[in-house]
């Protein structure tokens, strides 16, 4: 890996160095949608964080590890919107943009892998709630031996996400919170709008949590035991 790639990530990562993004009237521009980007992040990794703790006893805590990953789907997509709008803005020419600049390179080649492994484990993992755990546990394929089917998809998915999303945290977080500490920067327009869409999809989160509720039955009431640190049973 050259080191000015490494060196760049690490100064980013720190937050030694910063992309120069303008505000702009009304919708807040670059400035506006990192804050909304960090927000949004900052919420996501909370979640995140308690998935992550229900794996300690995913048989006893299975409702609140279903309940907390549907929580996660609506800030998923806020965040991939806001991520997207930008890259979009970017690479169409907009000068504010252009002059606030694109992240660094290894977090740049880092973002496809995260969304795409965050996209596979919410996707498997609600499958597995729509199927059940009895239909979830039918054979796939065998590969070598060893039988696959959507519980190993959604753990192989889970394990991807750990290792880019990590990486992804450690780049970005003294970042996001920079940008959101309290009086960090002047007033920035479409605070509202920001502040709305934010509670929208919190809201809408909360909604679809609580109609999910109830199909963690299948998964309550049946036997669901860890291997290898990941939920797989026996």
């Amino acid at each position: 890996m050259p080191a000015p790639l490494l060196e760049d990530t690490v100064q980013h990562a720190l937050g030694r160095r910063h992309r120069d993004d303008v505000a702009l009237p009304r919708t807040g521009g670059p400035l506006g949608n990192a804050r909304l980007t960090a927000w949004t992040g900052l919420l996501l990794l909370v979640l995140a964080l308690a998935e992550v703790v229900t794996l300690i006893s995913v048989r006893r805590l299975i409702a609140w590890h279903i309940v907390l990953g549907v929580l996660l789907i609506p800030p998923t997509v806020l965040k991939i919107g806001t991520t997207g709008r930008r890259m979009v803005r970017y690479y169409a020419g907009s000068p504010d943009y252009r002059r606030a600049g694109p992240p660094p390179v290894l977090l740049r080649l880092l973002g496809p892998v995260v969304v795409v492994s965050t996209i596979a484990v919410l996707a498997s993992g609600s499958l597995l709630v729509y199927l059940g755990e009895r239909r979830s546990r039918t054979s796939l394929v065998t590969v070598l031996g060893h039988r696959i089917d959507w519980v190993t998809v959604h753990q192989v998915s889970f394990a991807a996400w750990a290792v880019s999303t990590g990486l992804h945290v450690l780049g970005r977080l003294v970042p996001a919170l920079r940008v959101t500490r309290l009086g960090a920067t002047a007033r920035v327009a479409g605070g509202a709008s920001r502040a709305v869409a934010l509670l929208l999809a919190l809201a809408v989160a909360a909604l679809a949590a609580v109609l999910v509720l109830g199909a963690s039955d299948s998964w309550r009431h049946d036997v669901f035991e860890l291997r290898d640190g990941l939920g797989h049973s026996g």
